[in-house]
């Protein structure tokens, strides 16, 4: 039994006289009933011994049980953007205890959301079913079915044949035929997202800053977009997109010139090129919706305007994102990030953090304009250590920008509320799938992991976003942050204590009652690498370093 409010012991006396008639008065019995105890609710309370450990966060601490406080150790104007994103969500206490142990949370989410998880049938499709006991406006579907398929055409099938209701990503050759088809839906996506070529400072040549803007300079970016990309997409002028404040401050990237590049490469000492790897997964995304006509494109073009020589790898979806996220891909790798909130933190600290092994040996020039750039609330105050961060991510080159990418959803044309998300986490709850009793999705690929506090792939977050919660939401298809299970999380004047009240009345799949202790407990394993439960998927719980700082009690 859950924690509950603190209540006294009752005692109930129940008096029961019997007077016979014809007889004098007896004594009267008494029963005494004696309800089981209730155990006092104990508030969770865990806190750094001081900030010296690097990270942004001094103590997580429930007040009470409706209350949680989040005492930081620099303002964090970020907070209520990063709150909302599922990669924080929240499972109760006695579940993680058990799950997380038993590795039972990787596939059994048991959340607050509209949706609860009914069954995976690996390699074929994921089954929701509705929770009847949701707090708020019930799902529209009884059922959700998730499905994926690597190939574009294959997905425009489905959906033409009427087996699936929605499609992500249709790919760019297709936009026409579904605006085209009057019993479907074309819904546009903004591109709030980045695709990038990037490699590891650790391996050479790449450790040499002249390789790396040689490969800034021997792309042509322009080309990849005008034969990949659909209407929308544009080559990226910075990382961040323009439509995010200070994404777009400092100096554009460099122009397309083969012959500054070999001259470049000419001064490091590979006038003829040298041979290398590009790694990539074949799964579509808005940033790169035909990866592998890219990378055979990237190929022919490192040949011909560098001499490099680039044999072709494709790796598995999972072990690609391990791979590349821990810096042990030795040689040249596509990849791209979209937007899990709209805060230019979200594109720069993530990628560009002291902590960040992605792109080898981080560079101080840029994060520490960064760590100070994030405590600024206004954006035009904070435009200039932008421009110094911006500044300095093109002249070291950890990465070359190439697009931000349009990109869309595709919909039978009966299905109401169709959307299609900026952030990528169309919320299907809200999506009535005319009148059907199920709503069949189609996306890229298949979630890794439903523990997406352990996370980073976009096809597990999505399918966390229908049964898992966060203390703050976004706007169903927009970027503005809402209440979700915390009614309002309210900054101290200096925004570095940030008091989150707790929505009353919420249920978790198994029937337990949501408490500030659920908060704590869900954010603390990840927050904590000595705790036992500190385990996950891959054990990184990469959004939470990124995005907070360094974690607790790592071992050096």
């Amino acid at each position: 039994m859950k924690r509950k409010s603190l209540l006294t012991l009752l005692t109930l006396a129940v008096l029961f006289s019997m007077v016979l008639a014809g007889c004098g008065p007896k004594e009267e019995p008494t029963v005494v009933v004696t309800a089981e105890p209730v155990a006092d609710f104990e508030p969770m309370v865990v806190a750094a011994a001081d900030c010296d450990y690097g990270g942004l966060i001094k103590e997580i601490a429930a007040l009470d049980e409706q209350t949680v406080q989040f005492s930081m150790c620099v303002p964090d104007p970020a907070f209520p953007s990063k709150a909302a994103f599922s990669a924080f969500s929240i499972q109760p206490q006695e579940w993680i205890e058990q799950a997380a142990a038993s590795g039972e949370i990787l596939e059994k989410p048991v959340g607050t959301g509209p949706y609860v998880m009914d069954a995976w049938n690996r390699g074929d499709s994921m089954v929701f079913k509705r929770f009847d006991d949701y707090w708020g406006d019930k799902a529209k579907a009884e059922t959700l079915v998730f499905r994926w398929s690597t190939e574009g055409a294959a997905r425009l099938l489905e959906l033409q044949s009427g087996t699936v209701d929605g499609i992500d990503n249709p790919s760019p050759d297709d936009f026409d035929v579904i605006r085209n088809d009057e019993n479907l839906n074309l819904v546009k996506r903004e591109a709030l997202n980045i695709f990038y070529v990037a490699t590891t400072n650790t391996f050479e040549p790449w450790g040499d800053i002249r390789v790396r803007q040689a490969l800034a300079k021997g792309i042509d970016r322009q080309r990849i977009v005008d034969n990949f990309y659909p209407a929308g997409s544009e080559v990226a002028s910075h990382f961040t997109p323009c439509a995010i404040p200070n994404g777009c401050v400092g100096d554009s990237w460099y122009d397309f010139d083969a012959a500054a590049a070999k001259a470049l490469l000419a001064d490091a000492g590979y006038p003829d090129g040298f041979e290398t790897t590009i790694y990539y997964r074949d799964v579509f995304r808005s940033y790169l919706p035909e990866p592998g006509l890219v990378a055979t494109d990237l190929q022919a073009q490192l040949l011909a305007n560098l001499g490099i020589k680039a044999e072709i790898e494709v790796m598995e979806s999972g072990a690609f994102i391990e791979e590349s996220n821990a810096g042990r891909l030795d040689g040249i790798y596509l990849l791209g990030w979209g937007a899990d909130y709209p805060h230019i933190t979200n594109f720069l600290d993530f990628h560009f953090a002291e902590m960040n092994p992605q792109f080898g040996d981080p560079y101080p020039e840029i994060y520490e304009k960064l760590q100070e750039a994030a405590q600024i609330a206004d954006p035009a105050e904070a435009e200039p250590l932008y421009t110094e961060a911006n500044n300095a991510v093109r002249e070291f080159v950890p990465m070359v920008p190439i697009a931000h990418g349009g990109s869309a959803v595709g919909y039978k044309a009966d299905v109401a509320a169709a959307h299609a998300s900026p952030l990528g986490n169309e919320y299907f709850a809200v999506t009535d799938p005319g009148g059907r009793e199920t709503f069949v999705w189609m996306q890229n690929a298949e979630p890794i992991s439903l523990y997406c506090n352990d996370e980073t792939d976009g096809e597990s977050l999505r399918a966390c976003e229908q049964t898992l919660e966060s203390l703050l939401s976004y706007e169903v298809g927009a970027t503005e942050v809402k209440p979700g299970l915390a009614t309002s999380c309210e900054p101290n004047a200096d925004l570095t204590v940030w008091t989150c009240h707790l929505r009353e009345g919420v249920k978790f799949h198994d029937g337990s009652s949501l408490d500030a202790n659920d908060v704590v407990m869900s954010w603390v394993v990840a927050w904590d690498a000595a705790h036992p439960l500190h385990t996950g998927n891959t054990g990184a719980f990469s959004y939470f370093t990124y995005l907070w700082g360094n974690l607790l009690n790592v071992e050096e």
